[in-house]
């Protein structure tokens, strides 16, 4: 596994936007950055609207591949998610990455960028906080992130009362992200490797029928048989149909997963909620879940 270097005050970090165009501001999401002591370079894509996209798509990979390729760079920041990431995914050049790794943030649709770095390249990124969410989140999310930034400690520890865990203890590497973004990249150059990982999904706005199509797709993959673990945060603002589904989201989970002994962590403070904490994908964790408690701990 090959690390990018921690960040050190001064360094410069770029905020792009591989997918949608930024609503509002990232003022608060800079003036953060900032005052880690961080210089912040703005894409062109930041400031650049293509219909629903942060410019077309041959701008969003160019100011993308410039972050990527530039040595004074030391870390890429998403200004958000949305949807476009998958439509430049291909024409991105990551050997200049590769050679010398820098942090990549963002979650959502960003997940497209994690799995296909984790799949080709096996380099750690950060599953966190973007430039525009900062404006909305918990103290203790900014803080996970900026430690993984700057490599400080980052293991977290929970209790879950909503709804009943697996318990056990197991290693891994640590992958995954937006439910229905895996889903959307399987059986691609982008799709990572399941076999000994330890799986983090999560979801907004889906319907419950729909949260359990795509878990149908990845169990039928033959995605769980060999997990170490399963990590599941935030399922928000789910759809219920009418007559209702008939399930909670973490029932129509353990339906896919009760054949397997592997332990499962429910209500873990990440995705797309306030208390988004960051999570290194492609870092090697160890998950204890003892009832209720449930503790992750970084091993690499």
């Amino acid at each position: 596994m090959k690390i990018p270097p921690y960040l050190q005050p001064g360094d410069k970090v770029a905020v792009v936007c591989p997918a949608s165009y930024i609503k509002g501001d990232i003022e608060i999401g800079v003036k953060t950055l900032e005052s880690w002591g961080l210089t912040v370079q703005i894409g062109s894509s930041v400031t650049s609207q293509f219909h629903q996209f942060a410019g077309e798509d041959s701008l969003r990979a160019s100011d993308l591949q410039q972050a990527l390729d530039n040595p004074e760079i030391k870390a890429i920041i998403a200004g958000r998610g949305g949807y476009g990431s998958v439509r430049i995914i291909d024409n991105l050049d990551f050997n200049q990455f590769t050679a010398n790794p820098k942090w990549l943030v963002g979650f959502s649709d960003i997940t497209v960028i994690h799995s296909h770095i984790q799949r080709q390249f096996g380099i750690p990124t950060i599953h966190g906080q973007m430039a525009k969410s900062f404006a909305d989140s918990t103290f203790e999310a900014l803080e996970t992130l900026k430690n993984a930034l700057f490599g400080k400690p980052m293991d977290i520890t929970y209790a879950n009362n909503d709804f009943p865990n697996r318990s056990g203890e197991s290693e891994g590497i640590l992958i995954g992200g937006n439910l229905a973004i895996l889903q959307s990249i399987l059986a691609s150059v982008s799709d990572a490797k399941y076999d000994g990982k330890i799986l983090f999904i999560e979801d907004v706005g889906e319907s419950h029928y729909n949260v359990d199509r795509m878990l149908w797709t990845l169990k039928r993959a033959d995605k769980f048989n060999n997990l170490k673990g399963l990590i599941v945060g935030g399922f928000t603002s789910l759809r219920d149909s009418e007559p209702p589904f008939g399930q909670r989201f973490e029932e129509i989970i353990m339906d896919k997963v009760n054949e397997f002994d592997f332990p499962i962590a429910f209500g873990f403070p990440a995705g797309h909620i306030t208390d988004n904490r960051a999570l290194v994908l492609g870092g090697k964790i160890k998950l204890n879940v003892e009832g209720t408690k449930v503790s992750l701990t970084y091993l690499s």
